[in-house]
């Protein structure tokens, strides 16, 4: 058992583990973004700015919603890796289906809360009435694929616990390609304009789910998945809220920070709105590369601390935040470079490009800061410490955005005065994030 265990992250060459394990998370971060790229692209292409608002301002209500309960699937992983590190082998397998369960139940209730309040948000947020039809339209079908969403990530959590990257990303990937090719098909073909691309999506997200389940079915040892063996385990669910809950708000009012911005955006025209949310998909684009080395601090430390390696927790966050920060500069370098030739892949406006141009130039050359509390929040969640990284980001980075719009904004109300937040809160967040591992640290590595 113990040989063909060949995923274990607690020796071996620390670099090359993370650098191998990111890779695939990388990848497949950016592939899918560039799909999703794609699914703005065409809509701002084939159908016009109307539908590309609609689409590109839902983003932010979408992850109000779906951060409820994918914070959770940070506490499956860090329950599946501690569980790995501590060679607690027996209880695994309650664990996987305990995970799986969970995800779809989840997931269904989404659906209901997604469906039932989508058009009063909307219009809460002051979506333009002549975009506002077609938003409705995409966020009900997109929140029909709740329950896939999160079978798929919390089927991923699982296999990244046990320190394997490469087959959820891979489905990622591949879901990706089939929803680009369903997007010309629905869009360009049959005309069904933002409601293709809804359609599109939720089913490359089913595509994704059942590839993951199918995985773990086939499995031979205890991360095998049977639909029979499902169950929800007191002791495990406990672990997974206790982690996953606190990244879970915090992922809900950094969402609805979000969206109050949204609404601020909203109120300066559907043009600003469009623009906007095409220099978005280059932040997501850099958010990848951090998102994929948040989850190698979660994975790593989850499984060294369970196994006592104290010193290897600390290079792997390092490393970790060495990676992370060299190549989000690189990228957003490149992305600032050629902000123009690519904000006019998304729209031919001049307004439209000009606006997602100013967003490259003032948010995205600075996002490298974000690494300074993300990754740092992941490494402290793969401790044990979830509460402390995500009361930071509420009130470091939440509130100050909710402040800013309150105060600031209304004074300016102009474009630059909200993209200038994003730096502001990202510097203050991050320093204190920082500033609370290097305590939470001290305290527990001084007691092993």
């Amino acid at each position: 058992m113990e040989k063909s265990r060949n995923k274990n992250l607690t020796s071996g060459p620390l670099l090359k583990q993370i650098i191998v394990f990111s890779l695939p998370l990388i990848a497949s971060g950016v592939l899918q973004q560039l799909f999703n790229s794609c699914d703005i692209a065409v809509v701002g292409r084939f159908v016009g700015p109307e539908a590309l608002a609609a689409v590109g301002s839902t983003s932010s209500l979408i992850n109000l919603v779906l951060n409820i309960f994918m914070g959770l699937s940070v506490g499956a992983n860090v329950l599946i890796a501690s569980l790995e590190g501590q060679r607690k082998i027996k209880f695994i397998s309650s664990a996987v289906h305990t995970v799986i369960l969970l995800s779809f139940l989840c997931g269904l209730f989404l659906t209901g809360i997604g469906i039932v309040l989508s058009e009063k948000t909307l219009r809460w947020i002051e979506t333009p009435e002549e975009v506002l039809e077609l938003a409705s339209v995409y966020l009900k079908i997109y929140f029909l694929g709740f329950p896939f969403i999160l079978m798929y990530n919390f089927g991923a959590a699982i296999l990244r616990g046990r320190g394997e990257s490469f087959k959820p990303a891979a489905f990622l990937i591949a879901a990706g390609v089939l929803n680009v090719l369903m997007n010309l098909v629905f869009v360009i073909c049959f005309g069904l304009g933002a409601a293709g691309v809804g359609i599109a999506t939720t089913l490359s997200n089913a595509f994704s789910a059942v590839c993951i389940l199918v995985a773990l079915s086939r499995e031979k040892d205890e991360y095998k998945f049977s639909f029979r063996k499902m169950i929800l385990d007191r002791h495990h669910c406990s672990v997974i809220f206790k982690i996953g809950m606190p990244a879970g708000i915090q992922g809900i009012v950094f969402s609805l920070s979000n969206l109050v911005i949204q609404g601020a955006l909203n109120t300066l025209g559907p043009k600003v709105m469009a623009g906007s949310a095409s220099g978005v998909t280059f932040e997501i684009f850099a958010y990848f590369i951090v998102s994929a080395f948040v989850q190698c601090a979660v994975t790593f430390s989850s499984q060294n601390y369970g196994a006592g390696n104290i010193e290897r927790c600390r290079k792997a966050y390092y490393y970790c935040m060495m990676l992370s920060v060299g190549l989000t500069v690189t990228c957003s370098l490149a992305f600032t470079l050629f902000r123009y030739p690519l904000a006019s892949l998304y729209s031919s406006d001049p307004e439209t490009v000009g606006y997602c141009a100013e967003r490259i130039l003032k948010v995205e050359i600075v996002q490298f800061l974000i690494n300074s509390y993300e990754v740092t929040a992941g490494a402290l969640r793969g401790l044990g410490c979830s509460l402390t990284p995500a009361l930071i980001t509420i009130f470091g980075s939440c509130c100050l955005r909710l402040l800013w719009i309150a105060t600031v904004f209304p004074r300016f109300h102009t474009y630059e005065s909200i993209l200038f937040v994003y730096p502001v809160s990202w510097t203050v967040t991050g320093t204190a994030m920082i500033v609370a591992y290097l305590v939470y640290t001290k305290k527990i590595f001084g007691k092993r």
